[in-house]
């Protein structure tokens, strides 16, 4: 199933690479005629000049969140929210039809993220504790790992962009099909990016990378195409069982039907799971089930589903995307307002995924100490971070 997985990987990025090349010489072919009314002089550079935000901020935001963690979590979830309704304000004042759809969508998210915040504000300190003793000591060089990943990604995006704007210059339907394309592909590969590093940091050791991009890249593409998935699944389950609570017994048998799905599903497909891969050598799926198990015999679970570090690294995503959905949808706004939407979903998609990759490291660190923990609650090296949160959390129950 990895060969398989990995075989399908390399593939896709050779057949989009072709695909975005010619794409894009016949972009241009288009733009030179005088009947064609695209113009690349217009389109391009407010995507590209979002792209390199999305570098920029990304960075700065890392950097912050490392030598910063209360500061950056409070920011995350407290600044995103605004940012998400700045950018639906500013579709609702491009006007097109689509842009009033994603702007009323973007204004509704601000404000159940806004809810959200409000709910697990509480959990903030912990969230910084846990944060600050998993990544106390980074591994060595990973400053310049970070660097080298976010420059990779801001090269894969832009040479992407230039393939969309190529299909944008003909705008048939086929063309429609390929940015759908091209899109998928780059959310996948943009997964597998963030996740071997995942799986990197998991060793412990930089110069490990070269080990799992030679060998487990198979493993880090199931996992890629999985998580996002079941994490979705599990994630809407605990909500509609939060909603409907004991309300309605035909309502709640179907959200308890629901959730045991979605528990079936975490055991065999968690972002955990990456610990096991990069430490292990273990298949995705065996070491899903194995760290799973792991923290339900240490009765983690708990502590597991209330920890803020997945959220906050999907808030700062939100952020960073929002960001460079402002740059370049103002941008675009302001030249040429017919490209304003599509630009600005663009680079949502290229903050969004670039900040992501940037977290990934720390991210990575919270989940191996987690995992650590699990394995050997009594060992002197774990302070009482954990044990306390735990504690916290029981009374919490009882009462």
């Amino acid at each position: 199933m990895r060969k398989l997985f990995q075989i399908i990987f390399y593939i896709q990025l050779i057949l989009i690479s072709i695909l975005v090349i010619v794409l894009t010489i016949r972009g241009f072919v288009y733009a030179a005629r005088s009947t064609n009314h695209f113009r690349p002089e217009k389109w391009y550079p407010p995507l590209l000049g979002s792209a390199a935000s999305a570098g920029i901020v990304s960075y700065l935001w890392e950097w912050i969140s490392f030598h910063d963690p209360s500061r950056a979590i409070k920011i995350a979830f407290c600044v995103g929210p605004l940012l998400t309704c700045a950018v639906g304000i500013l579709h609702i004042l491009i006007g097109c039809p689509i842009s009033l759809a994603i702007g009323t969508i973007a204004i509704i998210s601000s404000v159940i993220q806004s809810l959200y915040t409000c709910w697990v504000k509480p959990r903030f300190d912990y969230a910084t504790k846990i944060l600050t003793v998993s990544t106390s000591f980074p591994p060595d060089k990973t400053a310049t790992f970070v660097i080298l990943s976010i420059i990779t990604c801001l090269v894969y995006s832009s040479f992407l962009v230039t393939g969309i704007g190529g299909a944008t210059a003909a705008g048939t339907g086929l063309d429609i099909l390929f940015i759908i394309v091209i899109l998928l592909t780059y959310t996948w590969t943009m997964q597998v990016i963030k996740n071997m590093l995942y799986v990197t940091i998991s060793r412990v050791r930089y110069m490990n990378f070269a080990y799992t991009v030679q060998h487990l890249v198979g493993r880090v593409c199931i996992g890629s195409a999985v998580v996002p998935v079941i994490g979705t699944i599990r994630g809407s389950a605990r909500a509609m069982k939060s909603v409907v609570g004991g309300t309605d017994e035909f309502l709640f048998s179907c959200a308890d039907c629901y959730s045991r799905l979605a528990s079936t599903l975490i055991t065999y497909g968690n972002r955990w799971g990456f610990v096991h891969v990069g430490v292990y050598n273990k298949g995705f799926m065996q070491a899903s089930a194995d760290t799973w198990g792991a923290f339900k015999t240490a009765e983690l679970i708990p502590l597991i589903d209330s920890d803020l570090t997945g959220a906050f690294c999907f808030f700062s995503g939100v952020a960073v995307g929002s960001i460079c959905t402002l740059v370049g949808g103002t941008w675009a706004l302001a030249i040429h307002k017919s490209y304003a939407t599509e630009v600005s979903i663009y680079a949502f998609f290229i903050g969004y995924f670039i900040c992501r990759v940037a977290l990934a490291w720390q991210q990575a660190c919270v989940s191996a100490y987690y995992v650590a923990y699990a394995e050997n609650p009594q060992s002197l090296q774990f302070d009482a971070t954990i044990p306390v949160r735990i504690q916290e959390l029981l009374q919490r129950y009882n009462v």
